[in-house]
């Protein structure tokens, strides 16, 4: 292997960072994006300048910090605002969306048909009615929160 290596470096190193895009596709962490980048960058110096194995390292070690130090600090996600509900929350999606109520609602606390599920639903306003129309505006862990919708 430092045979190849010292003959073709650009192919290891785009090995390491074709190995690090593959590990970061399969979790979609974000965290080995920036190393794989570097390793790619390492390559095409190595490739161009042949500063041998330990500088490489070194230099892959540095880019990958300055790398990462800086996607964290200045690419933010733009197009979710702050406090923005997570992507992947299905629960979330529900808000917004209408329903029916299924059975009577005690003490503010009934079941609700939305998004083709039954759910356990809570209301602070007045009781609605069984199959009258509501729209959920909150979600608490597993239960939904409704207001009814004018007649």
């Amino acid at each position: 292997m430092g045979g190849f290596h010292a003959l073709h470096p650009l192919w290891v190193w785009l090995a390491i960072a074709a190995a690090l895009l593959a590990i970061e596709v399969a979790t979609g962490t974000g965290w080995l994006l920036w190393p794989a980048g570097s390793a790619f960058v390492v390559g095409l110096v190595a490739q161009a300048v042949h500063p041998g194995l330990v500088i490489e390292v070194g230099l892959f070690a540095v880019l990958t910090i300055a790398s990462t130090y800086a996607a964290r600090r200045f690419l933010r996600p733009v197009l979710e605002p702050p406090g923005a509900p997570d992507l992947n929350d299905p629960a979330q999606r529900l808000i917004g969306q209408r329903g029916q109520v299924l059975s009577t609602f005690e003490q503010g606390r009934g079941r609700v048909f939305v998004d083709g599920k039954d759910w356990a639903a809570e209301t602070d306003e007045p009781i609605p009615a069984i199959s009258q129309e509501v729209v959920v505006i909150g979600v608490d862990g597993a239960t939904l929160k409704v207001r009814k919708l004018p007649s």
